[in-house]
């Protein structure tokens, strides 16, 4: 179907089947969703999103490959990609529920901007999402081809269009919950304090991912 690739409906299929699956994003998203709200949720979808076409921008021109073979690197990234979701998660802890703290809209405004901030951030300092685009993209290329680069983004942002898809769906559905939320803030505290914990306890699972 594109030059270049082969088995784009197997690859299409397979891709939608892994973002199905769920892991560290979803946790991030749904976290966001219940926490915040549908706003909320789909900012961090977005987020999310743009830390994939970052990663196929890396898968394409290779430099996915220089942090599969170097360990200081990979650590170096996932050290830091876990401090930063301890980090929101005790930020989550410690601030007031997004239910009672909306009063300003320019304050929101910057919140929710730190939101997409904060899914770009997480996916990008993720060093397993570089090992996966590395290792699952290439399965789909002609190994016969020389320049492999335009073949690789078609893989990836097809990857991200579907993922971005389906996580729009899961902010929406846990977004549900959130507005439920809107008549017992006192609910709502906890809800969001749980967020944050599950938030540290992602923070935790990144920091534990072994190289290779």
């Amino acid at each position: 179907m594109f030059q270049g690739i082969v088995h784009y409906e197997t690859f299409l299929l397979t891709g939608i089947l892994l973002n199905l699956t769920p892991g560290n994003d979803t946790i991030f998203i749904l976290t966001r969703s219940i926490g915040q709200g549908k706003k909320a949720g789909i900012l961090s979808v977005l987020g999310i999103g743009t830390g994939n076409l970052i990663h196929t921008l890396l898968a394409a021109f290779g430099l996915s490959l220089v942090i599969a073979q170097s360990l200081l690197l990979f650590n170096a990234i996932k050290y830091a990609g876990a401090a930063y979701l301890l980090y929101i998660g005790y930020q989550m802890l410690k601030g007031p529920s997004a239910l009672v703290s909306e009063d300003k809209e320019r304050n929101r405004d910057v919140a929710y901007l730190n939101i997409y901030r904060d899914g770009v951030i997480t996916n990008v300092m993720n060093p397993k999402v570089a090992l996966f685009f590395m290792a699952f993209l290439p399965q789909f290329i002609d190994p016969n081809l020389q320049h492999t680069a335009l073949p690789l983004l078609t893989l990836g942002i097809t990857f991200t269009i579907t993922g971005t898809l389906w996580c729009l769906t899961l902010a929406w559905f846990a977004s549900l919950l959130f507005n439920q939320l809107r008549t017992k803030p006192k609910l709502s505290v906890y809800i969001q304090r749980f967020c944050g914990v599950s938030l540290i306890g992602l923070g935790i699972k990144v920091a534990l991912t072994k190289f290779k």
